[in-house]
């Protein structure tokens, strides 16, 4: 029996083929951007499909370039330039309205409005 050990990301595609997206071949051709605008329902002339083609290529050619860098011992950032947010003491400052609203509806019971029954 041969055995095959794959890495963490390779097992998670493995167990989950359907969540990752198959990885194109590159470049894309001018097929692939007219099925996609077909998929899309987008009516594209050849020169908008031409420069689509060529941007997309140049996307996938940077996406390309990061996945070469080597991030292992990297830690993962919640923001680029590693910001927190300022955020203010979590105190109520509204009074509490509910004596008033309650004197105002026609029933109410343990602070509770009842309303009619509509459904049956």
């Amino acid at each position: 029996m041969v055995t095959y050990e794959a890495s963490s990301d390779q097992a998670i595609r493995l167990r989950f083929p359907w969540f990752f997206p198959k990885i194109l071949p590159m470049p894309l051709a001018i097929e692939d951007v007219a099925r996609i605008a077909h998929l899309a329902r987008i009516h594209i002339s050849d020169e908008e499909a031409q420069r689509t083609l060529a941007q997309l290529n140049d996307i996938f050619a940077m996406i390309e370039q990061m996945r070469a860098v080597d991030t292992t011992g990297v830690e993962p950032m919640a923001h680029p330039l590693g910001g927190s947010q300022r955020l203010r003491d979590d105190v109520a400052t509204e009074p509490d309205w509910r004596e008033a609203a309650m004197r105002n509806a026609p029933a109410h019971e343990n602070g509770l409005f009842l309303v009619p029954k509509v459904i049956e």
